[in-house]
């Protein structure tokens, strides 16, 4: 077991730095010979394949795989034990249908005798599909108990999975329904995300005669896109970062020069935060990363131990909308939009979040009378200079963008190598192998926990497309709900369940095609009608009040109930954030409406109902 341990880690990590090698020779050669390397995309596309579903595997071995908080939730003892135990079947019965799927996909393309380029075979790539998901769904049935009992009853799963295998027709034209409770059953007992996702397509698409080949066809189609390199590699950038002493040097230049202000420290907490976040991609790394530093700081400096856990929580997902954060790269690869074109949309903000959040800071400043750091010119110079190989790391990626001389992915190679070179030879940081094996593999262990999710989470969206359920839901919509109040407060409900239950990258692959949905409805039946009628500034100012006004609510209600410190502080924050944003967008309303925006169209005027459904009134 250790041997094959170590085996995956060097395989992962290697697969990882020649994604960051390959780019770079690229730029380099096409720069200076106008010859780049045969079939360089393919193959670091390719290699994203041996990155995510190897890293899926370690995550299953270190028992890191993404899942549902509800199996934690349970009675500590038999009743636990029992959950995690049936979840282990239930997935490990999932996973093997997957990984049935993927060798039928190997063989496939095997007989096509298909090449990536290079003279390397497409299904010589393709053999990490079936190899992945063989090797988590072992894992999760070792991983079940820690008994031998406990572990034989996990294996059930793969009997199960081997009669299905065997005797897959009987599956067709069966009602879903015992299915869909069975993955709910797994969901409660805390079955891994993936699992759940790809169970449900591999079944919807079984109950219907095809194969799940079907579902791994649209995970290679993802794991192999043209831009989802460049997630591996900014991930690989921010742990570098994050296990180095990157975050040490941006404290000292932001306390430096924004210390000396009422709420400093928050201010720097809420800035650093929004900074890391834009490269590590998660909350969750940016807060182990810096809740060391940030938090006794805090504490030092006289704000609450409350108000320092909730505003360190909040401000881990502050940089999400900057650019080059990994949601906005993912959601350009999911609805094909331009990655430059969310980059700028998710500047200002991003800027607005994180100003807001600082002026809570220092509102509290002012209120808990803390501690500031007087601003000393000298020292502000000195932990600039001492930082500035960790600063210009946007500017860098920026710059190569869109100034064009370098793709997107390969933009993302240019700052994977940079943050190694700074980390590595100019501050020394890392100087072990062993300590850069360790942090590659890390990075390889939380993408593969990600991309194995985004793998199976396309193949249950192209179910959903070509069951027609986006179409049966504007349908349903258009009959059921003639008011644009009820559907926005529907779509926001909808979307703080999905928040509660999914992380942000499942949560975009899945939801994102319905939300092109939600906001075409909302286009056709209340913005387009707004052109129409010549109503464009007040119409707008009032919707994203609506939109606006429910995480108002619910965040105001959530403070008055919550008991947990951290809780009530995170939602305080996340309420003053709302109700900043409800404000500002309420005083524009007033003024449009005030000022008339545009001319008003008379009663007699063919214009005023063109576009307007019938069933929509003011």
């Amino acid at each position: 077991m250790a041997a094959l341990a170590i085996v995956e880690d060097l395989i992962a990590s290697g697969a990882l730095a020649v994604m960051v090698v390959l780019p770079l020779l690229e730029i380099v050669l096409r720069r200076f010979i106008g010859v780049g390397i045969p079939a360089e995309g393919p193959i670091v596309q390719h290699l994203v394949l041996w990155v995510g579903f190897l890293g899926a595997a370690i995550a299953a071995r270190e028992r890191t795989l993404l899942a549902l908080a509800t199996g934690t939730m349970l009675p500590a003892g038999a009743a636990r034990r029992a959950a995690h135990i049936a979840a282990a079947a239930i997935a490990s019965a999932l996973t093997l249908l997957l990984a049935w799927g993927a060798v039928a996909l190997v063989q496939n393309e095997r007989e096509a005798a298909t090449a990536i380029g290079a003279g390397i075979r497409t299904w010589v790539a393709q053999i990490a599909l079936p190899v992945g998901f063989a090797l988590i769904a072992g894992r999760l049935v070792w991983t079940a108990d820690r008994t031998w009992w406990g572990r034989g009853l996990a294996a059930l799963g793969l009997l199960a999975a081997g009669l299905i295998i065997r005797t897959p027709g009987w599956l067709e034209m069966q009602p879903f329904t015992p299915w869909l409770v069975l993955l709910v059953v797994a969901a409660v007992c805390g079955a891994p995300i993936f699992a759940l996702l790809g169970g449900a397509a591999v079944l919807l698409f079984m109950s219907e005669g095809t194969t799940p080949a079907a579902v791994l066809i649209e995970t290679y189609a993802l794991n192999t896109s043209p831009t989802l390199p460049a997630i591996p590699l900014f991930t690989l950038a921010g742990f570098l970062l994050a296990e180095g002493h990157a975050s040490s040097r941006l404290l000292r230049v932001f306390r430096a020069w924004f210390g000396w202000i009422p709420g400093g420290t928050a201010v720097v907490c809420a800035v650093l935060c929004s900074f890391f976040t834009v490269f590590t991609g998660g909350s969750g790394v940016t807060i182990l990363a810096l809740g060391g530093l940030l938090l006794p700081a805090l504490l030092k400096d006289g704000y609450p131990e409350r108000f320092s856990l909730g505003l360190l929580t909040a401000s881990g997902s502050l940089g999400l909308l900057l650019p080059p954060a990994l949601p906005l790269i993912l959601y350009g690869i999911v609805a094909q939009l331009p990655m430059e074109d969310l980059f700028i949309g998710g500047v200002l903000p991003g800027i607005l979040l994180t100003g807001l959040t600082a002026a809570w800071g220092v509102r509290q400043g002012l209120v808990a009378g803390a501690t500031r750091t007087p601003f000393d010119a000298r020292e502000g110079g000195r932990a600039l200079w001492a930082g500035k190989w960790e600063l210009a790391m946007p500017f860098i990626v920026l710059g190569a963008l869109f100034s064009g001389l370098a793709t997107a992915i390969e933009a993302a190679a240019v700052i994977a190598a940079y943050a190694f070179v700074v980390q590595t030879v100019v501050h020394r940081d890392l100087t072990h192998g062993r300590d850069l094996l360790r942090v590659f593999t890390e990075c390889v262990t939380v993408v593969g926990g990600v991309l194995i999710i985004l793998g199976v989470a396309v193949g249950l969206t192209n179910y959903l497309i070509g069951a027609q359920v986006p179409a049966r839901l504007l349908e349903w919509t258009t009959a059921h709900i003639s008011s644009r109040f009820t559907f926005l407060l529907g779509l926001n409900l909808f979307l703080l369940v999905v928040g509660a239950l999914m992380d942000i990258f499942s949560a975009t692959v899945v939801v994102a095609p319905l939300l092109v949905f939600a906001f075409g409805w909302i286009f056709g039946n209340h913005i387009a009608p707004g052109y129409a009628n010549a109503n464009v500034p007040k119409r707008k100012s009032g919707l994203f009040n609506v939109t606006i006004l429910l995480p108002m609510i619910a965040s105001g209600y959530l403070l008055q109930i919550a008991t947990a410190d951290a809780t009530r502080k995170a939602m305080a924050i996340a309420h003053w954030v709302t109700s900043a944003f409800f404000v500002i967008a309420y005083v524009v309303h007033l003024l449009t409406k005030k000022n008339g925006g545009a001319p008003a169209v008379s009663a007699g005027d063919p214009r005023r109902d063109a576009g307007r459904p019938t069933g929509l009134r003011e």
